[in-house]
């Protein structure tokens, strides 16, 4: 399946929208991460255990995505938007949606 963040696809036509369509992921971040994360906040760097975290999110939500477009018929979604939320106490929780409009394409 093709998903893009573009609105349509090269040499595709767009013959069908079967709606707009998201997926969304919400992982909760270990305590243990969340110390060295804060220590890496403090001396400066990048915090690889919330990168990896966030692509297994993301990850979970394009599949979620993907999933709902095949139950609808389509063979792509165009338009995708990604958003990175942090919520709950202490900003604990992680988020990750993704929203698209779910079509079926043929070639040109």
């Amino acid at each position: 399946m093709i998903i893009t963040t573009t609105p349509g696809i090269e040499g595709k036509s767009i013959k069908h929208y079967k709606g707009v369509i998201t997926g969304e992921a919400i992982l909760g971040a270990n305590i243990f991460r969340d110390m060295f994360a804060a220590v890496r906040d403090i001396v400066g760097g990048r915090s690889a255990a919330y990168e990896r975290e966030l692509g297994k999110a993301r990850e979970i939500a394009l599949e979620d995505l993907e999933d709902w477009a095949e139950e609808l018929g389509a063979n792509a979604v165009v338009g995708v938007a990604i958003d990175y939320e942090s919520f709950g106490q202490s900003n604990g929780m992680m988020m990750v949606s993704v929203t698209g409009t779910a079509v079926v394409v043929t070639d040109s």
